[in-house]
């Protein structure tokens, strides 16, 4: 085994940078900084060396050694078990919460990133026993630019078209455009709203992107990203200054509307445009067998 340490120790440090490159704190500020990010950098550790040792113990038959890989996966599905423990506790005391889609979304996330480091390890190693060093630095190289191609998924601007539109009041009633958002009767909120307040439309590209956008975790993941970007007219105990998404049953459009403390349309617009698409959100009704034979 003597022989395999250089590729083994080149695995580790090649799927460990991958994690690495893959960690960021952003927006959400999550994972945390400091410890938050040591957790997930030592995970990411654990899962390279797994990764690396593997090819070793394939090579000298030592079979068994194999199964730890199956250890490896009970105990990453445990991340994803910690990740959402952890967030639905802090998803109480946000003033727009993220919603139980959001927060799997983010623990499932967390998880796969592991097995990315798994992959980039394994894969490093093998191209270092059998080829040589330089060729296993591309390798890696190109596995960390898929891994981070892998970690990106959809954005809203990819399925709607998003437009501006100040709302307005029809006695208690709030709308944006035509979309009912809720009553206020109170003369000194229906001020507030109107001095703070913004509104947009979201119009759906596709048959999918309106039954993706009619998800209820999918709007709540919108309003908590543009309020925690722009911040909140808001404090616990006033329900009328609560941002909401309500859709338009006609057309399914969804009206957005929210009291930023930052009143920018045009970063509010690109904004929304990079709000994640959810992957427990996404439907494709028009891939299902059915329509496919209904419209032939």
């Amino acid at each position: 085994m003597n022989d395999y340490v250089f590729p083994v120790i080149f695995g580790v440090v090649a799927g460990t940078l991958t994690r690495i490159y893959m960690l960021r704190t952003d927006y959400r500020q999550y994972p945390t900084y400091l410890h938050g990010k040591i957790i997930h950098i030592a995970l990411g550790f654990i899962a390279s060396g797994l990764g690396a040792i593997a090819i070793p113990a394939l090579m000298e038959e030592n079979f068994t050694a194999i199964t730890f890989l199956t250890v490896a996966a009970s105990q990453f599905r445990d991340v994803r078990n910690m990740e959402r423990t952890t967030l639905t506790e802090l998803d109480a005391y946000e003033l727009v919460p993220r919603g139980a889609t959001y927060i799997e979304g983010i623990a499932v996330a967390f998880e796969s990133r592991n097995y990315l480091v798994i992959f980039t390890s394994l894969i490093a190693t093998l191209t270092f026993i059998v080829f040589n060093f330089y060729i296993a630095l591309v390798v890696s190289l190109a596995c960390m630019f898929v891994s981070h191609m892998l970690m990106a998924g959809g954005k809203l601007k990819d399925i709607v078209d998003i437009e501006f539109i100040k709302p307005h009041f029809d006695g208690p009633g709030l709308y944006v455009d035509n979309i009912y958002i809720m009553n206020i009767g109170l003369p000194a909120r229906q001020e507030e709203i109107m001095k703070y307040g913004m509104g947009f439309i979201l119009a759906p590209k596709t048959f999918d992107a309106n039954s993706t956008l009619a998800n209820l975790g999918q709007r709540q993941a919108i309003l908590h990203d543009i309020s925690t970007s722009l911040g909140i007219f808001k404090d616990s105990g006033t329900p009328a200054l609560t941002p909401l998404a309500k859709r338009d049953l006609d057309d399914g459009r969804v009206g957005i509307f929210v009291l930023p403390q930052k009143k920018d349309v045009e970063m509010a617009i690109s904004i929304l445009g990079q709000v994640p698409t959810l992957e427990n959100a996404i439907r494709m009704p028009s891939e299902s067998k059915a329509n496919k034979e209904a419209r032939k």
